[in-house]
């Protein structure tokens, strides 16, 4: 069991995996990822939320453990997704009196997972209904969309823990040396991200209550500085910013166009951009690249036209980019093509299909290899951009 505690009746029985490649078989992920739940240990014993199939014999040994004989209660379910709800079968099976908590749409979409009786043993929440278990409350607050439609998280009235679901999580597992950030942020974008709206409710709600922690389901345990966390939460939610910077993100075939996009991060710097980060969008981290994106104010795209078309890296930078509700940010665009040079208008029609982009004009356009005049174009697209 990791060792992490949070309070002498509260006990974290999750697991750290370390041999997954891909989460949610797309992201990567290099330090692996938790999968949190839960023990509250009171007159009541309550789970929250099961783990992943992955992990589920090293998440029964933490239960055990932890339970030290005890029966177990109640398990509370706050998101049906399978990382987090696979167990839920093993768990009803393996403890025939315990009642199982969760709103009306997760039960209503319970039976697309498992097939095993209910009958008997729901308790049905809504907003603000309340649970107590002894000495400890649980409070339940609706959370649409964020990112399923039956999400719900739990607030602890006696120690202020709010649970919540996939909210403030991060890829990772507990042990990484990684400062928070980062990571969140690329796991927000590219996994909530398209919920913002949502996600600005669900925070609306969470000021009314006086929170000291916060057990999110993936990631580490948030007891210090929650106004930091919060605010990062409202600013990647609300779809501005956080810095002042460009990201300079580049299709290439045969390494003209990334010689092109190496020269404009160059011409970027030394015009003052306070940050440019440079994606080679057939190599890097989509992810992270599309996270980089919502970082930061700005952004220059440099594609190759392909078949007519998009070269599909850039297409699939694009696609992600307006999936998750990328906008309110200044764009540029440079491409390049040795015949019928297609990738700017297309490009520049992703852009369009954005709300609030500023598309500074007007589009360069390089002849397979960059010369002299191409130089001069770029910096000034780049005055334009900086200005």
């Amino acid at each position: 069991m990791y060792d992490m505690k949070i309070s002498d009746s509260v006990v974290y029985i999750g697991v750290n995996d370390k041999t997954i490649d891909l989460f949610e078989s797309q992201y990567r992920v290099p330090k692996g990822v938790s999968y949190n739940s839960y023990l509250i240990l009171d007159d009541k014993t309550a789970v929250m939320d099961t783990v992943d199939k992955r992990a589920t014999n090293e998440w029964l040994k933490n239960l055990d453990k932890a339970l030290q004989g005890r029966s177990l209660d109640y398990l509370v379910i706050s998101h049906l997704e399978p990382d987090h709800a696979s167990n839920i079968q093993l768990l009803a099976e393996k403890f025939p009196e315990m009642k199982l908590v969760a709103n009306a749409k997760i039960f209503a979409m319970l039976p697309q997972f498992f097939d095993f009786n209910i009958e008997g043993r729901t308790v049905v929440v809504k907003e603000g209904d309340t649970l107590c278990l002894g000495a400890h409350t649980l409070q339940f607050f609706m959370a649409p969309m964020v990112h399923w439609p039956e999400v719900m998280v739990e607030y602890e009235q006696s120690e202020k823990i709010l649970f919540s679901a996939d909210g403030f999580g991060k890829f990772g597992a507990l042990d990484a040396e990684e400062e928070w950030t980062d990571e969140a942020r690329r796991y927000f974008i590219n996994i909530v991200g398209k919920y913002g709206t949502q996600v600005q409710a669900l925070l609306k709600k969470a000021a009314t209550l006086d929170i000291q922690t916060i057990c999110p389901l993936h990631g580490p345990v948030l007891k210090e500085d929650l106004g930091y966390y919060i605010g990062k939460y409202l600013t990647w939610s609300s779809y501005e910013p956080e810095e002042d910077g460009v990201v300079v993100a580049y299709a290439s075939i045969h390494g003209n166009t990334a010689k092109a996009a190496e020269k404009m991060a160059q011409i970027l710097t030394e015009k003052g951009a306070k940050a440019v980060k440079v994606f080679d969008l057939a190599r890097d981290d989509m992810a992270e690249a599309v996270a980089s994106a919502f970082r930061y104010d700005k952004l220059v795209l440099l594609g190759v036209t392909y078949d007519g078309a998009l070269f599909p890296c850039m297409e699939d930078f694009l696609y992600h980019l307006k999936i998750k509700t990328y906008r309110n940010r200044k764009a540029a665009i440079v491409e390049n093509g040795s015949w019928a040079p297609m990738s700017g208008k297309l490009m520049k029609a992703y852009l369009e299909s954005m709300k609030g982009i500023e598309i500074c004009e007007p589009v360069v356009t390089i002849r397979s290899a960059m010369k002299d005049g191409d130089t001069e174009n770029m910096k000034a697209l780049a005055d334009t951009l900086l200005a």
